[in-house]
């Protein structure tokens, strides 16, 4: 998604991951976590997610990554959000329902309540601002859509249709084209 909100020009190989090729050694030694994704840049290598699309936000220059200080540091607290607040919890719900990973009656209920309090704040958040991070789509809205897309194909979707701004925030975001193109629709 960044790529395209960014203008970058790109080629994707895919990884097949029911295949194990992320576990190959070619894979491997651009990804020593035998993950998904990974970057060359013209010979910069990169891998994680989160750093990816720093740095193609910020070579970009574009409003994804603002320049501002100020503007930045929230940038980077509603990334920090998602990661520590929102996707460990979400993530349990998907184990259990999209890869059939089981996770247990108890776990669930601690990741449903953990899940009811962050989307309470992301709530509170949305109601006094469009996007995360302000009046403008950030990295800070794009690091939350994977986790939001998968948490919508299991029965926690539910709590996320409790949260009104949650909702509105998440049918304007997943609409753009290059959120479509990113999951192949």
């Amino acid at each position: 998604m960044t790529l395209e909100e960014t203008g970058t020009a790109y080629e994707m190989n895919v990884v097949d991951l029911p295949k194990g090729e992320q576990k190959a050694e070619a894979h491997l030694r651009r990804q020593p976590f035998g993950r998904v994704p990974a970057i060359d840049d013209d010979g910069f290598e990169l891998f994680e997610s989160r750093a990816i699309m720093r740095y193609l936000a910020e070579k970009a220059s574009t409003s994804l990554a603002p320049r501002d200080l100020q503007a930045r540091a929230v940038v980077e607290q509603w990334i920090s959000v998602e990661t520590w607040e929102l996707t460990p919890h979400a993530m349990k719900f998907v184990y259990e329902h999209v890869f059939k990973r089981p996770q247990g009656a108890d776990v669930l209920e601690k990741a449903r309540a953990s899940l009811q309090t962050t989307l309470g704040v992301m709530d509170r958040r949305l109601a006094a601002s469009t996007y995360f991070a302000g009046p403008t789509f950030t990295i800070a809205d794009v690091s939350f859509m994977p986790y939001v897309e998968y948490a919508m194909k299991t029965p926690v979707k539910e709590l996320f249709d409790r949260h009104e701004h949650v909702t509105r925030w998440w049918t304007d975001v997943s609409a753009r084209p290059s959120w479509r193109k990113a999951i192949g629709k």
